[in-house]
């Protein structure tokens, strides 16, 4: 299946900002419930401990991403690790909870972030949590030599796949919204009208959630991304980490010597 790259509806600049909010407030509510990201917390330890990387930088955090149960976890054996959310539209409200519920050890960055020019002050391992598939092969480039060029490391990854049967698992989820809208928080009576009396929000997550499926990179296409870069310190693994659910596309890059990462 050949990557479209076409466009999602709650990226564009015209989207009303409460609309996408409340559809991130969904995704997060996803993330929470599927734990669709654990089975990363190895490779991220091991990244940061080879890195020596005392803090995390967030790109494109949306509502918060997997960062509250990833965090949790991750200070367990890293006590001192500081984890920032940024967002080139954040999600005030949303992260404000995942701030609150996690003791302000989760802090947010209140400036939009665009991910092809991080801000020298936020230092630290970058992640990408389900939107490095947002941006063109050559934007895609651009935030891997942004992160080469300020000598941080980075580890991208993605839940989504340009597979039928990942596809048919946002169709799922988009009527599983139906059942578990009253449960999502923030509690909104405005998210019930836009999701039951006039659907807009389930309609855009079923039409960006497929398209998000059209334009995730597959391991083979980063590897081409990579080989754009000026990076020759850096070291690249690549691959895809096989799970009972989903399996998770993942790009991890940080410089020589990278102790750990297989």
């Amino acid at each position: 299946m050949r990557r479209l790259h076409l466009i999602e509806i709650h990226e564009q600049p015209w989207f009303p900002s409460t609309l996408r909010d409340q559809a991130t407030d969904a995704l997060q509510f996803g993330f929470n419930l599927l734990n669709a990201y654990g089975p990363v917390i190895s490779l991220l330890q091991r990244a940061l401990e080879s890195t020596e990387e005392r803090a995390v930088v967030d790109l494109c955090s949306g509502g918060g991403g997997p960062w509250f149960d990833l965090g949790r976890k991750l200070q367990g054996d890293l006590p001192h690790l500081e984890i920032w959310l940024t967002d080139k539209y954040p999600n005030l409200s949303a992260v404000e909870n995942v701030r609150a519920a996690s003791e302000n050890h989760i802090r947010f960055y209140p400036g939009p972030v665009d991910a092809t020019n991080v801000p020298g002050e936020l230092q630290g391992f970058r992640t990408m949590f389900t939107s490095f598939h947002h941006f063109s092969p050559e934007e895609a480039g651009a935030i891997l030599q942004n992160a080469v060029d300020a000598r941080e490391g980075i580890g991208i990854f993605e839940i989504t796949r340009r597979t039928p049967s990942t596809i048919a698992l946002m169709l799922a989820w988009a009527l599983i919204l139906f059942l578990c809208t009253p449960w999502i928080r923030p509690f909104r009576w405005s998210r019930l009208l836009w999701t039951y009396l006039i659907p807009i929000i389930p309609l855009v997550w079923l039409f960006d959630g497929i398209v998000s499926c059209l334009r995730t990179y597959r391991p083979r296409e980063l590897r081409e991304i990579v080989a754009t870069l000026s990076s020759s310190e850096y070291q690249w693994e690549i691959g895809e980490l096989s799970t009972g659910k989903v399996p998770i596309t993942y790009l991890i890059g940080c410089q020589q010597p990278c102790v750990g990462i297989h």
